[in-house]
């Protein structure tokens, strides 16, 4: 019985040091992907921004043009619709990405909320 209270204490400690060298790596991977994944999704928000004025720009020159040309006015109607789409989706990873949202969410169900927009990015 004396040799088990130290031997219990040992294993305790020892399971006690793997849990916290666990938890350090997990807290460095996370803020390795919180910096990577919320820097990237910055500049992914700055391109959008800067495709939605493009296209605004050519939906003006569009329909200056002295023939209006129906397919033309179509696709860049839908593009606009998508990039207003990219843009509120980009917004809501931002806040998914706030160190707020990042204690809250887990990695998993950060990974499929994140889902949609890496498979729309590789196609």
């Amino acid at each position: 019985m004396l040799i088990l209270i130290p031997l219990g204490a040992t294993l305790a400690l020892v399971g006690g040091v793997f849990t916290f060298r666990a938890w350090l790596r997990f807290r460095r991977a996370r803020i390795e992907f919180q910096r990577n994944v919320a820097g990237e999704v910055v500049r992914l928000s700055a391109r959008t921004n800067e495709l939605e004025r493009g296209v605004n720009n050519l939906n003006e020159r569009a329909s200056v043009l002295p023939v209006k040309i129906a397919e033309l006015q179509q696709s860049i109607s839908i593009l606009q619709t998508l990039t207003a789409s990219l843009a509120a989706t980009l917004r809501q990873a931002q806040r998914v990405l706030t160190f707020s949202g990042m204690k809250a969410v887990s990695s998993s169900a950060l990974g499929d909320a994140l889902r949609p927009l890496f498979d729309r990015i590789e196609r």
